[in-house]
C-alpha cells in the first residue's frame, strides 16, 4: 500500500510539472485569460504620484486571477516631486509622471507603460485607477480647486468612453473623485464619512469624502478591506489609504482584492 501510494504521488508531480502554472492555480474566482484590463498611474509614490502598494497589489490580483492589463500614465510633468521621508517638496526637481510610473514596468519599461493619449476604450474590458496624491494633483486640479477641479482631459475622455460603452471601472483610495467628476450621480465609497479615529488606524481624508458629495456622487461607507460596487453604472470602489494605519496593509490588499474581482465579474456582463 505504501509502495503504491508512492508511485502514485510521483506520478502525480510528473504530471503536475508538466502543466502550466494555471493548471495548479486559476485564481481565486477563476481563470480570466481573456480579460484586458487598463490600468492608469499618476507617477509613483503616495504623495506625489500613484501608491506604490495600491499599484502593486492592482497589479497582483490582476494577475492572481488569470487577467491581462496593460499599464498608462500621461506623458507630462507631474505638478510636483515630494521627499518622501520629510513629507516636504524637493525643491528644483521636475519629473515626467509616465516616466516615474514606468518604475512599475518590471524590466519592460516603455513596452509596459504607455502614454495615457493612446489608451482606446474599444481594446480593453475595464479600466482601474489605484489611488495617491496624485490623483488631486496630477490627474485633476482638486489639490487647488477642490469639487470645483477640472480633470486631465485624458482622464476625463477614458473615464468616459468606459462608462458609455458600459464597461466597469475599478478605482481604489482618492481615485472614485475622478469618476464622481467625470460621471455625475454614480454611487461610490472613499471609506468614513468622518475621522473615527481607532487604535487600528483613522481616516484624515474624509474632507474629500464631502467634496465628491458636493460634485453629486452618492457615498457608502465601506471598511479599507471592503468594496462598493455600483451595479447600474459599473463603478467600483475601495477606501484603500484614505485609511491610515501604521501595521494593517493586509486590509487594503484584501480591499483591493475585492475591487479587482467585481471588476473582472463586471467585464463578461
Amino acid at each position: 500500500m505504501i509502495a503504491s501510494r508512492a508511485i502514485l504521488s510521483k506520478q502525480t508531480l510528473n504530471v503536475l510539472a508538466r502543466q502550466p502554472a494555471c493548471f495548479v492555480h486559476q485564481g481565486d474566482y477563476g481563470n480570466w485569460g481573456n480579460t484586458n484590463i487598463a490600468v492608469v498611474f499618476s507617477g509613483c509614490g503616495w504623495w506625489d504620484g500613484t501608491d506604490v502598494h495600491e499599484a502593486v497589489y492592482t497589479m497582483y490580483h490582476l494577475s492572481r486571477n488569470g487577467a491581462r492589463f496593460q499599464m498608462f500614465a500621461p506623458n507630462q510633468q507631474q505638478m510636483n516631486v515630494i521627499d518622501h521621508m520629510k513629507k516636504q517638496p524637493a525643491s528644483g526637481e521636475n519629473r515626467n509622471m509616465m516616466v516615474e510610473a514606468a518604475r512599475f514596468s518590471h524590466g519592460q519599461g516603455q513596452m509596459q507603460m504607455q502614454d495615457l493619449s493612446k489608451l482606446d476604450a474599444s481594446s480593453f474590458d475595464a479600466i482601474i485607477f489605484p489611488g495617491g496624491h496624485g490623483i488631486t494633483k496630477n490627474l485633476s486640479s482638486f489639490v487647488k480647486e477642490g469639487k470645483d477641479c477640472k480633470l486631465h482631459s485624458d482622464v476625463d475622455r477614458v473615464l468616459k468612453e468606459f462608462h458609455r460603452n458600459r464597461k466597469p471601472i475599478g478605482l481604489s483610495s482618492m481615485a472614485p473623485m475622478l469618476a464622481c467628476k467625470a460621471l455625475p450621480g454614480i454611487e461610490v465609497t472613499m471609506g468614513y464619512e468622518k475621522d473615527e479615529s481607532s487604535r487600528w488606524g483613522n481616516w484624515p481624508h474624509t474632507s474629500m469624502v464631502q467634496a465628491v458629495k458636493g460634485m453629486g456622487a452618492r457615498h457608502t461607507v465601506r471598511e479599507p478591506y471592503e468594496a462598493y460596487v455600483d451595479e447600474k453604472n459599473k463603478v467600483i470602489s475601495t477606501p484603500s489609504f484614505m485609511w491610515e494605519t501604521e501595521y494593517h496593509y493586509h486590509y487594503i490588499f484584501d480591499g483591493i482584492g475585492n475591487m479587482v474581482k467585481h471588476v473582472l465579474r463586471m467585464s463578461t456582463q
